[in-house]
């Protein structure tokens, strides 16, 4: 179509929230969040490990039902994606969690996904390919590394207008994904060759949202335990990052490595619900989990001061 996705999103639209993010990421939040490793060890076991083989083993019980077998390839496929180098970021930016952390797992977690999805894919669905990693990995680091970088190197230079101005960083953010969400909504509708029956994809959308909401709990559970050792701000990172999925990866990827399937497109559907679905969800839970985290930091501040000597 006119608005060209093949470009303006697979690398302007993504460059653009990295960009955005580069700017308005202070250098030494950055450099902070690389040292925690206990977040980024949690966040890419949880998404690359716990969550194919859970949802492998909820495969095993739905098999037996009357839904499109494609469709729940579909769902193993989602489980098998990395996360997600936009979403994340931005809800992370939006409720103000530990953006930094953010943007480190997204970028770390698609890097580690050029490699271990098509492993999964191959574990779980049995398939087989040349996966063009060279490609891939040029690919990501064009369009989130060095839109980073280059960010923050602008940022050096303009800090002092950035801080007097404050521009609507998260606004511009919202925007761009905005933009990838309808593109890639036009994109599912407009593929003749999706022929699905309406029990399966109804019973699908109302599976992707339920496992969205209970990995979402999950972390939260996990990542807000006493001995856990996370701040409020990184159990927002951790909820967003673990739990998401990504697209502009996930469909190239699968593209790739079910090439040549007739079933292709409706081993893609899944995905293309999930995406949406966990920008919806997200974007209507973050007033509550706002309101959560400033709330627990505020508790926490209070645990912390020290008490005014008794006068006798």
């Amino acid at each position: 179509g006119p608005l060209k996705p093949e470009i303006t999103i697979t690398y302007i639209a993504v460059s653009a929230i990295f960009f955005n993010s580069g700017l308005s990421l202070k250098t030494e939040e950055l450099t902070s969040a690389l040292m925690h490793v206990k977040l980024h060890l949690f966040v890419q076991i949880f998404t690359l490990v716990f969550f194919p083989t859970a949802i492998w083993l909820f495969l095993q019980l739905l098999s037996i039902t009357p839904i499109n077998e494609w469709l729940l390839k579909g769902l193993q496929t989602v489980g098998c994606m990395p996360p997600p180098v936009s979403s994340a970021v931005i809800l992370t930016k939006a409720v103000g969690g530990n953006e930094a952390a953010a943007i480190f797992n997204s970028a770390f977690g698609s890097f580690l996904g050029i490699v271990i999805t098509p492993l999964l894919l191959l574990l779980f669905l049995g398939s087989s390919s040349s996966v063009p990693f060279t490609s891939i990995f040029s690919q990501l680091f064009m369009t989130v590394v060095v839109p980073l970088i280059i960010g923050q190197i602008v940022r050096r230079y303009i800090k002092d207008w950035l801080e007097r101005k404050k521009p609507p960083f998260g606004t511009i953010s919202s925007c761009v994904l905005l933009m990838i969400i309808y593109t890639t909504f036009c994109d599912t509708f407009a593929n003749p060759n999706i022929d699905l029956d309406k029990f399966s994809l109804i019973v699908i959308v109302f599976i992707i949202f339920s496992v969205q909401m209970s990995f979402m709990f999950l972390t939260f559970l996990f990542s807000t335990r006493n001995n856990s050792g996370f701040t409020p701000a990184d159990t927002v990172a951790i909820i967003f990052c673990s739990t998401h999925k990504s697209l502009t990866l996930g469909i190239p990827m699968l593209k790739i490595v079910f090439a040549g399937y007739e079933h292709l497109s409706l081993i893609s559907v899944p995905l293309l619900i999930y995406h949406p679905a966990q920008i919806l969800l997200g974007s209507l839970l973050v007033p509550t989990i706002k309101s959560w985290m400033v709330s627990r930091q505020k508790a926490l501040k209070l645990t912390r001061q020290p008490k005014a000597p008794v006068k006798v």
